[in-house]
């Protein structure tokens, strides 16, 4: 996984690798990372026109000394001052190069701006609050009226470092460049997409557990259960499905078609019998019916059909349960859930928390996690950065979804691909980070032409499973 730590936890891990070092050290290896980054970006250094927008913070002295680096390249370097606190070393060494400075005041930087082939985002260190001065917006837009890409030091400057929110006027860069270690707001939205890609350079930190992690391949890889030898239909696992209604015959066979992608060995259905009859012909080897199960998957199109009483009689029970869309109306505040997992979109969340869905989406940590608290539950919260919060406070998040997986029915897929992964006995935390992920990448699979549906996103989440694990399997 990658990792995310907060701003305390960096400073104190800087403090303590500063302290081993001889003065500077740490600001030059971050420099060096910085100037490599935009040269490797622009595809050469010799004659590149670079602007640095220079604040007081420890950010600014890594833009000034890796422009430094640039200019003794043969780059043409200005150096824009929006702050008379700005790091004094960092542009003795800037100047020393052959770099040209500016303060705020002066009216050749809009021109340098405009001309120019990367503007260097040094305004606002880690430290600083939401939000850009006017006059720090005003240089920026300049960039961005002249189509000027913005690389990002640390972070965009103006995001909430420590949340992903993003309450004011920001930067959006182009790529961000960071060092030690990534920052919450490069994992979460809605900063995360005003980071672009970011790059991470290693200047020896020490870190202490991350705050959020990020699933990779090999986190599948890891966790993912394959069957072996003595594997049967039950030990693989048998998930319990309560999805569809008259009203929505179709949420059931979605469902049940994320559910059978998964590595579960027996899907047993509860519904209505039209409904029944709709998913086995769709899926033959559907058992409908009651039966033993190792964990349920409840929610997913059941509308006014919801049994809220029998919902929580199995919350009450020794098998998982997952709660997608209508079924996280049974949901309540009593605790005591630790072995379910939730997975409701932003206007579900809202509602569940009596909040409006635009905070919710604007502060997505915040609520994942409040939820995930009051709720006792595991959260995973949709969308096109899926937050995942366990009452334990471990958070993860999955980006690796396409914007064409906004369709109907796609959530009916993660609801069951997920309860399959509960039934196959991964734990909610993981079930959630599993599921979310295989689902981002059949949705890559499936949108290679362009628009997909949720039927489409279920038939390639073997595929994706199969490259993923990286193993041969018989078709």
């Amino acid at each position: 996984m990658r990792h995310a730590h907060t701003v305390e936890q960096v400073r104190a891990a800087e403090a303590d690798l500063m302290a081993r070092l001889p003065e500077g050290t740490l600001m030059q290896r971050a420099a060096s990372g910085l100037a490599v980054a935009i040269s490797n970006y622009l595809g050469h250094t010799y004659g590149a026109r670079v602007v640095l927008l220079v604040g007081s913070g420890d950010n600014g002295g890594d833009a000034l000394y890796a422009g430094a680096q640039l200019a003794r390249r043969g780059a043409q370097v200005t150096a824009i001052l929006l702050s008379d606190k700005a790091h004094d070393a960092g542009i003795a060494a800037l100047t020393a190069a052959g770099g040209r400075i500016h303060p705020l005041a002066s009216s050749a930087k809009g021109a340098a701006i405009a001309s120019a082939d990367i503007v260097v985002d040094g305004i606002v260190g880690i430290g600083g609050r939401p939000g850009l001065k006017p006059e720090a917006q005003a240089v920026v837009q300049v960039a961005v009226d002249h189509d000027v890409p913005i690389v990002a030091v640390d972070m965009p400057s103006g995001v909430d470092v420590d949340s992903g929110e993003t309450p004011a006027e920001h930067v959006k860069a182009a790529f961000t460049v960071t060092f030690g270690t990534h920052k919450i707001c490069h994992f979460v939205d809605p900063a995360a997409a005003a980071c672009g890609p970011v790059h991470l350079i290693d200047i020896g930190l020490e870190l202490p557990a991350p705050a959020v992690s990020a699933i990779q391949d090999a986190d599948i890889r890891e966790r993912y259960p394959v069957p072996h030898g003595e594997s049967d239909k039950y030990s693989r696992g048998v998930l319990g499905l309560m999805a569809g209604s008259s009203q929505y015959p179709g949420a059931a066979v979605i469902a049940t078609s994320g559910a059978l992608a998964g590595p579960i060995g027996m899907l047993r259905y509860l519904g209505p019998d039209e409904v029944a009859t709709a998913v086995r012909a769709a899926h033959p080897e559907i058992v409908a019916g009651e039966g033993r199960v190792q964990a349920w998957a409840i929610g997913s199109g059941l509308g006014d059909e919801l049994e809220v009483d029998k919902v929580r009689e199995l919350l009450n029970a020794e098998e998982p349960v997952l709660l997608d869309a209508d079924g996280l109306k049974a949901l309540d505040d009593s605790g005591d859930h630790i072995g379910v997992l939730a997975t409701p979109h932003a206007g579900e969340l809202a509602r569940l928390l009596g909040v409006e869905r635009s905070t919710v989406e604007a502060e997505r940590l915040k609520h994942a996690k409040l939820a995930a608290e009051r709720f006792d539950v595991t959260v995973l919260l949709k969308g096109a950065t899926t937050v995942i919060a366990a009452p334990d406070g471990q958070v993860r998040v999955s980006s690796n979804a396409t914007p064409w997986l906004a369709t109907a029915g796609a959530g009916d897929v993660l609801a069951g691909l997920c309860g399959s992964l509960l039934a196959a006995g991964l734990t909610p935390l993981d079930a959630a980070s599993l599921g979310a992920y295989l689902h981002g990448a059949a949705a890559q699979l499936a949108s290679a032409s362009g628009p997909l549906t949720a039927m489409q996103v279920a038939k390639k989440i073997p595929e994706a499973t199969r490259l993923l694990l990286d193993q041969d399997i018989p078709g």
